[in-house]
């Protein structure tokens, strides 16, 4: 077993320091997304009869317990507070664990770098046993943080310790099954549309449990979260569920690791076409050719969330009304005030989902420039200023079609006109500013392209914890998420769009430029 595992440890170190800046800003954007919550939620619920009226009202609603799941315990503010980190912000644990496995085990294997270093001393499990270290680590971590921050924020300790374990365990469940997905097909991104199902079929078990049949719920561990009661009344012995399921997925996934060969998958491998097809001749129809499939499972996702987020946006008004919050709906022009004013928020939030999208298009491009095919592609009649624009247009249109369609699904889920077309698409600009400087980064340097996401994590940052936090004006107009009409319960106003757009124009602009010049890999 020890020569199986030799070099484990260095393989971790050498995971880690490639995901020095990607782990730290997801870590760093969930644990403030926690934080944010729960320092909000208690001035808004000051007394124990507005916490259980605000959480009866979310039970009410069929649509939020979907998406967030349900209040237990309607009189706990802890639970209220962490109301949609129980669930629905799970998933985005569940994923982090998935992007470091897949990355660290099939992509190696797919890029042929597993097998250079299989090569060496390193015995034949250590690259998975050092992927899910680096994944239960972050886990931990994760979870660490977001106990201290809820403590920090003035929520219970018992409480806090038992939501952040949670966490941790979802966490563990996502390695696991990227471990178990990752021995089934030679693609990596095969690999990762199947964990990401996975994923999916665990969420829509627990929304079908938690509206319809209950039993469902305990079928799941994003029920899990739920049924555990951290706040009051805890089930404990339900965080051990967490790491048996992670361990028998894993056991399973090593199992069949055994059984196949190294850059193989169980699966058979389908046979392409003998030639290409014509419309491919360009690096535009190449570039979208590869997208194509992730932009309409993005297409799908995005529509799904937008319509659960804008059936949300009717009952507001029963979730806000308290002692403490009246005078603020009076002051914001009423319930239809708030109602505006929830769906700039939700299209806030999806507009940064969204931007995800369009960093992972730029990455991939520095994932092909790294591995050889951006050199092999410019070896044909493609222009590097022709390779630029093609990503530039996957990036910025798809992100752009997939805010149309958020803004789209929320206003099928409101009821109400196109003003929740025009909240989502008024995010535009500030969205393209990110991806301008992401291709920058890519066009100075393909290693830099990554830094794309500390970009994100630190505007997200600055959007979920600055004005909290009293940080000066200028520090919070950093983000250019900052600058973005508050359509529709303001006013829309041209002139920040305009100038986030010439921005942004100016950034894509000189990406262009600085690609044309510099050495390729």
């Amino acid at each position: 077993m020890s020569d199986r595992l030799r070099g484990t440890g260095l393989l971790l170190r050498f995971a880690m320091r490639r995901d020095r800046i990607l782990l730290p800003a997801w870590v760093l954007v969930l644990t403030a997304t926690v934080v944010a919550s729960a320092a909000a939620t208690g001035p808004l619920y000051a007394t124990t009869a507005e916490r259980v009226a605000a959480a009866e009202a979310l039970n009410a609603s069929p649509a939020i317990v979907a998406l967030y799941g349900p209040i237990l315990d309607t009189s706990s503010l802890g639970e209220l507070s962490m109301t949609k980190m129980t669930v629905l912000y799970a998933v985005f644990v569940a994923f982090m664990s998935v992007v470091l496995v897949r990355r660290h085990t099939r992509v190696e294997e797919e890029t042929g770098r597993a097998e250079l270093v299989g090569a060496t001393a390193v015995g034949v499990g250590a690259p998975l046993a050092a992927a899910l270290a680096e994944a239960v680590l972050a886990s931990v971590v994760l979870g660490v943080l977001v106990a201290a921050g809820n403590i920090a924020s003035g929520l219970p300790v018992t409480g806090s310790v038992l939501f952040a374990a949670s966490w941790t365990g979802i966490g563990l469940v996502g390695a696991g099954i990227a471990v178990l997905a990752a021995q089934l097909s030679s693609s990596a991104r095969t690999v990762g549309f199947v964990a990401s199902g996975a994923v999916g079929v665990l969420y829509l078990l627990r929304a079908i449990g938690d509206t319809s049949a209950g039993w469902l719920s305990w079928l799941t561990p994003f029920g899990w979260g739920t049924q555990l009661s951290a706040w009051s009344e805890p089930r404990t012995w339900l965080l051990v569920a967490y790491p048996l399921l992670a361990g028998a997925l894993t056991a399973a996934g090593v199992a069949l690791r055994r059984r196949r060969d190294l850059g193989a998958g169980l699966l058979p491998d389908r046979a392409g076409p003998a030639e290409g097809a014509p419309r491919l001749r360009d690096a535009l129809a190449l570039v979208w050719r590869q997208q194509g499939t992730a932009l309409a499972g993005w297409t799908v996702g995005i529509g799904v969330m937008g319509v659960l987020m804008g059936s949300i946006v009717p009952n507001i008004g029963d979730l806000l009304d308290t002692e403490t919050t009246r005078p603020i709906i009076e002051a914001m022009g009423g319930i239809g005030g708030i109602q505006d004013a929830l769906v700039f928020a939700l299209a806030s939030v999806i507009a940064v989902v969204i931007t995800c999208f369009g960093i992972s298009a730029v990455t991939r491009a520095a994932g092909d420039e790294h591995d050889g095919r951006t050199e092999t592609v410019l070896a044909t009649a493609t222009s590097r200023a022709g390779l630029l624009v093609a990503v530039s247009s996957a990036a910025i249109l798809g992100s752009t079609w997939l805010l149309l369609v958020s803004g789209t699904a929320t206003a099928i889920g409101w009821g109400r006109g196109l003003g929740a077309v025009w909240a989502a698409l008024a995010q535009a600009p500030a969205v393209w500013v990110v991806l301008g400087v992401a291709l920058l980064l890519l066009s100075v340097r393909s290693r830099w392209a990554v830094a794309g996401w500390a970009v994100l994590a630190v505007f997200v940052t600055l959007g979920q914890v600055g004005a909290g936090l009293e940080l000066p004006g200028w520090v919070l107009g950093l983000s250019p998420f900052h600058h973005v009409p508050k359509y529709p319960s303001e006013a829309f106003d041209w002139r920040p769009e305009l100038l986030l757009t010439l921005l942004a124009s100016a950034l894509v602009s000189l990406a262009w430029w600085r690609y044309r010049a510099r050495d390729i890999g």
